[in-house]
């Protein structure tokens, strides 16, 4: 980061800005994260997505200034499930049948009917023909981008790129019990901005692809 230059807090932004250089609606970003039964929510725009690191990607919905202060997030509400519909396919207090149950027909773990295979990553064979053809764009080693690692973010060229040149989690991001944490160190937090703020535990390249 340059000298002079600060980093903007508020969640979904996290450009570099200047106090000279801060005008209203520069900033674009998101106000506060739900959880509830492993789906990811945003409070201000309702998207939403079992991924964490989709989530993460999702564009910011508000605008303003960029600060350095970080965001005062909401508490969880005592009553999550009224964050979600009740399920129509069952009687209420029933659990739903391993058949209807969303989670386990998308592949997601469940808590009622145990872990269930991952969705298994599309092959090249199950690619459309013409395009699995460019495996990864041509960039031009001084061209800016923006490092996709868990934890990271941070804008670098590659030529600049290396072996221990990122700080980052390799994940997976773990979220039970209104615990936040990360698998790869064991760091478990209860609010999403101490989430956001544990330290990354590897060292590696910087990778500008989220799908490599």
């Amino acid at each position: 980061m340059e000298v002079g230059r600060l980093r903007c807090q508020r969640i979904g932004c996290n450009a570099t800005f200047t106090e000279d250089d801060n005008p209203e609606g520069s900033c674009v970003y998101h106000s506060s994260p739900i959880f509830h039964d492993g789906m990811k929510e945003w409070s201000c725009c309702k998207k939403r997505s079992h991924d964490f690191s989709l989530f993460l990607d999702i564009p910011g919905c508000t605008t303003g200034k960029h600060t350095t202060e970080k965001p005062v997030l909401a508490k969880p509400t005592p009553t999550p499930k009224n964050l979600a519909p009740a399920p129509t396919t069952a009687p209420s207090g029933s659990p739903l049948s391993k058949e209807v149950c969303p989670r386990c027909k998308q592949g997601f773990f469940c808590s009622d009917h145990g872990s269930q295979a991952k969705p298994a990553p599309p092959k090249s064979s199950d690619v459309t023909q013409g395009a699995s053809a460019p495996v990864k764009k041509v960039v031009d080693i001084n061209e800016p981008q923006t490092c996709k690692n868990q934890g990271c973010g941070q804008t670098f060229k590659e030529k600049d790129n290396h072996e221990t040149a990122c700080s980052y989690h390799p994940g997976p991001a773990v979220f039970h019990d209104r615990l936040r944490g990360w698998k790869c160190c064991d760091i478990h937090v209860k609010e999403f901005d101490e989430f956001m703020s544990i330290p990354p535990c590897a060292k590696g390249w910087h990778n500008a692809d989220p799908a490599s």
